[in-house]
């Protein structure tokens, strides 16, 4: 295909109903990286936020270089795109919000993230010239209302955090716009190859950030045990099924992921850590569980 018949998004090839494959994609993306947010947490105990950048991607890329799927060829043309793809999807992201965390609590910085489908609507409606289906929007705006709801008993406002806030917002703008760039590029070649090639691009503009900064670390078996499972399965394995959801469902439906996210953490929360729950955080999860619903039906 050459690289000018390759549209900027496409929609899924599934525009039915989500099925149990798309269910589990979007079950297993939501349980890694609600998960994620505990163990970076960890790794800065004793690792400087872009010693954890360098190493989460490249612990992602050498899991996905285990497997010949990711290994196979991306045509020439569309190298371009997928080290766009490198950019906005992972290499900026993941260095932005160690960086904004110093200003902004993490419960604005969740709820911001919580935002990402609406982005990823808003850029699959500029990219394609049109609205997605009337469920897709329902569902994403049901979903982002609950959001609000899950974090609004620990939401911080203030002055001092309006830095972090923005640096939030255009990371996860560019969330959105990966999540449809990511879209063609999957159905053509398969998730592995774009994820694989995406987080070497990504590993080589992160790593002169993260030898800088390598000075300012100390070592802890806690914290480094901490990075195999922030690498391994947050960078490596949910990058891909990411990259699979949205060649399936495309970019707005899959999308809804990220609102079951902190569903996960308040889990792991009451579970491991025995904090309480709001009951408004709890209609937000049932908003949010709802939201998911619609927009995984047929599209229309």
């Amino acid at each position: 295909m050459p690289r000018s018949s390759l549209p900027a998004t496409a929609s899924g090839t599934n525009v039915h109903a989500y099925t149990l494959l798309d269910w589990g994609l979007l079950a297993a993306i939501a349980l890694i990286w609600g998960s994620s947010f505990l163990f970076m947490e960890i790794g800065l105990r004793s690792f400087a936020p872009g010693v954890i950048t360098l190493v989460r991607i490249g612990l992602g890329a050498a899991t996905l270089a285990l497997f010949s799927r990711a290994r196979a060829p991306v045509e020439q043309d569309d190298w371009p795109r997928v080290a766009v793809l490198g950019i906005v999807w992972i290499a900026v992201p993941l260095l932005i919000f160690p960086v904004a965390q110093q200003w902004t609590t993490s419960s604005v910085t969740g709820m911001i993230n919580g935002a990402m489908p609406v982005f990823t609507v808003l850029w699959a409606t500029y990219l394609m010239r049109k609205l997605p289906g009337w469920r897709q929007l329902l569902g994403i705006g049901l979903g982002f209302v609950g959001m609000v709801l899950v974090f609004a008993p620990e939401l911080e406002v203030g002055g001092d955090q309006l830095i972090g806030a923005l640096l939030v917002v255009v990371a996860v703008a560019f969330y959105g716009l990966a999540a449809n760039m990511s879209v063609p590029l999957s159905q053509k070649y398969g998730p592995l190859p774009v994820v694989f090639r995406s987080q070497l691009v990504a590993l080589a503009i992160v790593a002169p950030i993260g030898l800088l900064q390598l000075p300012a670390s100390s070592w802890s078996w806690e914290s480094a045990l901490a990075m195999v499972p922030l690498g391994v399965l947050g960078t490596g394995a949910a990058f891909a099924f990411m990259a699979t959801l949205t060649g399936r469902v495309g970019g707005p439906r899959a999308s809804v992921a990220i609102y079951f996210l902190p569903i996960v953490a308040i889990v792991l929360g009451v579970v491991i850590l025995g904090e309480t729950v709001a009951p408004i955080a709890l209609v937000g999860v049932l908003l949010v569980m709802a939201g998911a619903w619609i927009a995984s039906r047929r599209e229309t």
